[in-house]
């Protein structure tokens, strides 16, 4: 029953991350907006959309052809960028309830994925 659970989790947080890194390759106005810190189209919003983008996709080749172990590792490890997003977002003039309800909410989830994982 966990790894229905486990699987399913993992993989929607992965398009999500994929799905944000497309969002800001395509609209990174509304996407910086949405981060937490508005900006104007720049080199470094396409750094992250290209960032994020990578991310998604590594997760799912990781559960696709690798295994939940070796997913779980990524996914312990990539809980650090929603936490360093938090940071970002507080010392840069965004909102708490932003920095914490979206960027640190996201790390918990991530690590909930990563333990999940690692329980199969």
């Amino acid at each position: 029953m966990l790894s229905p659970v486990a699987y399913t989790l993992a993989v929607v947080l992965d398009l999500l991350v994929a799905f944000i890194g497309a969002r800001f390759l395509l609209r990174p106005e509304a996407a910086a907006t949405g981060y937490g810190v508005p900006a104007r189209p720049s080199a470094y919003l396409t750094v992250k959309g290209l960032r994020d983008l990578s991310y998604g996709i590594l997760g799912l080749a990781l559960i696709a052809f690798v295994s939940p172990y070796a997913a779980a590792w990524f996914m312990l490890v990539v809980a650090l960028v929603p936490l360093g997003d938090t940071l970002i977002v507080l010392r840069n003039g965004g909102t708490r309830a932003v920095a914490f309800g979206i960027h640190f909410a996201t790390a918990v989830v991530v690590l909930v994925s990563a333990a999940l994982l690692f329980a199969i």
